[in-house]
């Protein structure tokens, strides 16, 4: 269990709560509901160490997506929280200004505001998030006062190095009332050999008529395992842009949930995943419509390579009384390889009589007749298989706002292509 001496009692109390939750808790199997598809063989929790900190201001780790050139950094690596380049937080009970801060030293500075929020989205009801409720060190705290803006956007990387170790990463970010924050927070490595193990908590609370744009990436090592837990809850008019991307790990699973919490409140999800040798990538995501006339729009799109693998299982969640909810969700994958295979499984369960949900799901070869086309119209073959994959992400890219989310999303995209292209199948 790791915890600086100076953390308050109340959540060292949390941290062997969770310690002692994640011995009394099993791994998952194939037959455990949402772990049908991702196996856990080989895996044990503690094995894995939290890394020194030696050494680790040093290091850097080529990010998935290049940050806006005027934002803003906080950068942990292992377990060293490297601190923040915005002003030192002020004193007092509750920030008057827009923090932006480890989450280790917030618990120190604003323990009443941290301990309102963390664990209030995210429960330690399973054994990865119990064990990063007992070993998560650092972390990022991003908080924005009531009626105000961060006016640059916030990077946060974690960014692992040491081989065999445990990344406990936790994020909390709280935009107070008709606040507004725009935050890319990517999961990196230093050595793309380094066989570790991250496991991160997200939690994201958008207030009531609030306005939060969030990127999250990872880019990981194939020789590594990714666990991410991940929730948000949007508040009355509240409005959340969440763009995901994964392209790195050997096997895990990242939970992606959002909670409709006020009337009138938003959300648009973007996925991305490309995976290629014997990656196995899996997404579940959820969107809960708790109350009434709320809307979500969800989206992933995933390009698999040579014998990779990937799963996503979404659900639309409609809660009795959230009438006019209007829910959308799709999942499109394409199969470079006759050796590669995703499975897409969307889901509905609603409780309310007047909404419209729908939901499309499909797994898809590159389609022959339009290479054959575009061929015939003077391309190589490279070149058509090329513009017709170009094609099925670009969908995915003008879903984003324009500016630098979606010229990162794009670019990203373009060179993970090109990795994939250039790997013999």
């Amino acid at each position: 269990m790791a915890s600086p001496a100076t953390e308050p009692a109340w959540l060292e109390e949390r941290r062997r709560a969770g310690a002692s939750r994640a011995q009394d808790l099993g791994l998952p199997d194939q037959k455990t509901q949402g772990w049908e598809f991702t196996e856990l063989t080989g895996l044990d929790l503690n094995a894995y160490a939290p890394a020194e900190r030696n050494g680790a201001s040093a290091t850097e780790a080529a990010p998935i997506l290049p940050t806006p050139e005027d934002a803003a950094f906080l950068r942990q690596v292992d377990s060293h929280a490297l601190g923040s380049e915005l002003a030192e937080p002020e004193a007092g009970e509750r920030p008057s200004k827009p923090v932006v801060m480890p989450l280790s030293d917030a618990a120190a500075a604003y323990p009443e505001l941290v301990r309102r929020h963390l664990g209030s989205l995210v429960a330690a009801d399973d054994v990865f998030v119990a064990h990063n409720e007992a070993n998560w060190t650092g972390g990022a705290f991003v908080y924005v006062p009531a009626g105000q803006r961060l006016e640059v956007p916030i990077g946060l990387s974690a960014i692992q190095r040491s081989a065999g170790s445990l990344l406990g990463w936790r994020s909390l970010i709280v935009l107070e009332e008709g606040a507004e924050a725009e935050v890319w927070e990517q999961y990196l490595a230093a050595d793309q050999e380094v066989d570790a193990l991250f496991n991160g908590v997200t939690e994201l609370i958008v207030g009531d008529g609030a306005t939060l744009r969030f990127v999250c990436g990872q880019d990981l090592p194939e020789s590594s395992w990714v666990f991410a837990t991940q929730r948000a809850s949007v508040g009355r008019d509240g409005s959340l842009d969440w763009v995901a991307l994964g392209f790195g790990s050997a096997r895990g699973k990242v939970r992606m949930e959002t909670k409709l919490a006020g009337r009138g409140s938003q959300a648009k999800v973007t996925g991305a995943y490309a995976g290629a040798g014997k990656q196995h990538l899996d997404y579940d995501t959820t969107q809960e419509h708790a109350a009434p006339d709320t809307t979500s729009d969800l989206a992933f799109r995933g390009v698999l390579s040579d014998e990779a693998t990937a799963v996503w299982r979404g659900m639309i969640k409609v809660d009795p009384g959230a009438q006019k909810t209007d829910a959308f969700q799709e999942s499109r994958n394409l199969l470079l390889s006759d050796r590669a295979h995703a499975d897409a499984i969307p889901g509905l369960e609603i409780e309310a009589d007047d909404v419209r949900c729908t939901h499309a799901a499909a797994v898809a070869q590159v389609d022959a007749d339009q290479l054959y086309y575009l061929r015939s119209h003077g391309l190589s073959e490279a070149a058509a298989k090329r513009l017709v994959i170009d094609g099925f992400l670009q969908e995915l890219v003008e879903r984003t706002i324009e500016g630098p989310i979606r010229d990162a999303l794009a670019g990203a995209l373009e060179r993970r292509l090109a990795e994939l292209l250039d790997t013999p199948s």
